[in-house]
């Protein structure tokens, strides 16, 4: 084990409470979500579509990514309720598949009693939709979404919430993200960052490669634990 790798799964020790973001961590849903976004903005706002860059959106709620745009105050509902029609209409179709490794994880955090709690910028009937359509509803224990909390991410009080909300102790905890928008959040609350599936790591995170990795890390702390390998 190499001496990144060795530091990480140290720092994992003793966590037993894990607060996992969706979009982009635990499933592949940014396709779908930029799509979604073309096609509101086409219909509705135009003008702005030439500008529009998913990616430099990632991690922020839809509401969030409408007034960054600067969508006409008077459009900007409209924009967010045909965004997030079309967004769900692609999850019931299959466009929105979890990512190697996901499931694997979260059986194996279940396995070991650990809790798993979904922290996401996802309104609340998207990512049930979410949920359902990948089979994920099972494995945690609560789901804070966009439509729970007056702030989304990076404010650092979305995951404070998410402590209050389930009376977790930042010190016994572990966030999974992907995006600098939540890894901001979750270091801003003072909690123990991995970031997955990034480019350069953002300020104050743990990069790890992907799941698979943490699966392998946690794997190593117990020989033997009997996982099947679901990926």
């Amino acid at each position: 084990m190499s001496a990144p790798t060795h530091r990480t799964a140290a720092a994992l020790a003793g966590r037993r409470v894990w607060l996992c973001d969706l979009d982009g961590t635990l499933v592949d849903s940014a396709p779908a979500h930029e799509a979604a976004f073309r096609t509101a903005l086409a219909e509705i706002s135009p003008g702005l579509l030439g500008s529009f860059e998913y990616g430099a959106h990632a991690g922020a709620s839809t509401r969030q990514v409408v007034r960054e745009l600067g969508v006409d105050p008077a459009l900007a509902e409209r924009v967010v309720g045909r965004k997030q029609r079309l967004y769900r209409a692609y999850v019931r179709d299959g466009a929105v598949a979890v990512l190697p490794g996901a499931r694997r994880l979260l059986t194996l955090l279940t396995g070991r009693g650990h809790a798993a709690y979904l922290v996401t910028s996802a309104s609340r009937e998207s990512a049930a939709g979410v949920l359902r359509a990948c089979a994920l509803s099972g494995y945690f224990r609560g789901v804070l979404t966009a439509d729970d909390v007056p702030y989304g991410k990076p404010d650092p009080r979305f995951y404070r919430r998410a402590c209050q909300a389930w009376a977790v102790d930042p010190a016994s905890a572990v966030v999974l993200e992907d995006s600098a928008h939540g890894v901001a959040s979750a270091v801003g609350a003072g909690l123990l960052t991995l970031q997955v599936h990034g480019g350069a790591p953002a300020d104050g995170a743990v990069p790890v490669r992907d799941l698979e990795e943490i699966v392998s890390l946690l794997e190593s702390e117990t020989p033997g634990t009997g996982v099947d390998p679901v990926g």
